[in-house]
């Protein structure tokens, strides 16, 4: 390879992880990185994408910003969606196209399926070095500002009692039962694992996608559809193994609920090594723990994903080797595996947390919420590779004003725009 084409190639790269970094969630550039998206992307395709919005676009946009024929673009758009790399989905009789971020998005993607188009191995590796071993992407991910990613959904058969005050958007069994579409792929996590001699026994053919992005996964065979009936089914698999359901961090139109384990699953991983920044937003519901009922068994201690159970003495002076439960309530995520390996009746059960966790609305009430706190707002509103239509204005607008006061003093800071300066005042 000439010296000028290796100069092009590794330009378009650069240009495509610096698209990737615009979203919220960002993608630290590092030679691990490149590495990944050379195994995913050919560079023409590298340089192609770098190019695209961040919010949903037409074949017609493409052709526009590629400056090529609309079915020339279409067909470049087809082939990425094809492979993952895009999600098409369709609205109002149009076709639209958008890039998902890496996480989640095509990183997890790429693995949901046996393929044998890249070398999935190698992609596992460089998976496991740029998440496990690096710490940069991980705490982009999952650390940086308030709003996260991710949110625990509740282990309902653990709520007994409490099941009566559990809203419908908690419920992992409510978003199954409600969404437009439903897929079930390969775990990601786990198979990442298997790679680097790392895996557990949990079941593998168990994370859900759902809604639009299911819509696009099994149109190209990298999820298998499912109904009601086997979702719920897959769920009390997920239940039986004693998985914690990780889901996307809104309320309405959930986009995935991964069956994490404690082990191989980043959302798990990242609880316990940033656990004092709080990576993923936990459910409404914490242990409360009758010390009378507590045989000191240290079952809870070896089901928590996230080390938030441990035995300490109960101070007995008849019996100085006695143990108790002990929780460490600001690491856990509430998911209720406690309460599933407790054999003790009644020694752990799941009670409301004094104060809710708040659940952004949507992706676009989200998405500007991580892109106020990481700084990132004006890669939202001044996408040179977009016009603003009606719509696009609207979601923004409707996100922007369910932002608390503070929140909204932020986001004028960053954009300096007269106009939401004006808006926040008028509906401060």
């Amino acid at each position: 390879m000439s010296h000028h084409s290796g100069h092009k190639e590794a330009e378009s790269y650069q240009k495509l992880s610096e698209r990737l970094n615009r979203y919220p969630q960002g993608a630290p550039p590092t030679e691990l990185l490149f590495k990944i998206l050379k195994i995913l992307f050919k560079e023409e395709e590298a340089r192609l994408v770098s190019l695209l919005p961040i919010k949903p676009f037409t074949a017609r946009k493409a052709a526009s910003i590629w400056k090529v024929s609309e079915p020339r673009a279409k067909k470049s758009l087809e082939a990425l969606a094809t492979r993952a790399l895009l999600v098409d989905f369709e609205e109002n009789g149009e076709v639209l196209y958008v890039l998902p971020p890496p996480m989640a998005g095509f990183f997890e993607f790429s693995m949901m399926r046996v393929r044998d188009d890249i070398d999935q191995r190698a992609l596992g590796e460089l998976f496991y070095q740029y998440m496990n071993v690096e710490e940069d992407f991980i705490k982009a991910l999952f650390t940086d500002g308030e709003t996260q990613l991710g949110r625990v959904f509740i282990n309902e058969p653990a709520l007994d009692g409490a099941a009566a005050h559990v809203l419908d958007y908690e419920r992992a069994t409510e978003v199954i039962r409600t969404a437009s579409h439903m897929g079930v792929s390969l775990c990601y996590c786990r198979r990442k694992m298997e790679y680097v001699g790392k895996s557990c026994s949990a079941p593998l053919d168990i994370c859900m996608t759902f809604n639009t992005s299911a819509q696009s996964l099994i149109r190209h065979g990298h999820a298998r559809a499912v109904d009601i009936c086997e979702g719920l089914d897959l769920l009390e698999e997920a239940y039986e193994n004693n998985l914690v359901q990780f889901g996307e961090n809104v309320r309405e139109s959930v986009n995935f609920i991964c069956n994490c384990c404690g082990c191989c699953c980043e959302a798990m991983i990242a609880a316990r090594r940033f656990a004092a920044m709080h990576p993923i937003h936990t459910s409404n519901y914490l242990p409360a723990l009758d010390v009378d009922k507590c045989s000191g068994c240290g079952k809870c201690v070896e089901i928590c994903p996230v080390e938030a159970m441990g035995l300490v003495s109960l101070n007995d002076p008849n019996n100085p080797k006695k143990k108790r439960a002990r929780l460490e309530e600001d690491i856990c995520l509430g998911c209720g595996l406690c309460v599933r390996g407790c054999p003790s009746m009644g020694a752990v059960v799941m009670v409301e947390r004094d104060k809710r966790v708040l659940t952004p609305l949507n992706g676009a009430h989200r998405a500007v919420l991580m892109a106020i706190e990481r700084g990132k707002l004006q890669e939202l509103l001044f996408d040179n590779k977009v016009l603003w239509s009606h719509r696009a204005l609207g979601a923004f607008l409707g996100a922007f004003l369910k932002l608390p006061p503070v929140k909204r003093v932020l986001a004028t800071e960053q954009v300096r725009s007269r106009f939401l300066e004006g808006l926040a005042a008028r509906y401060g």
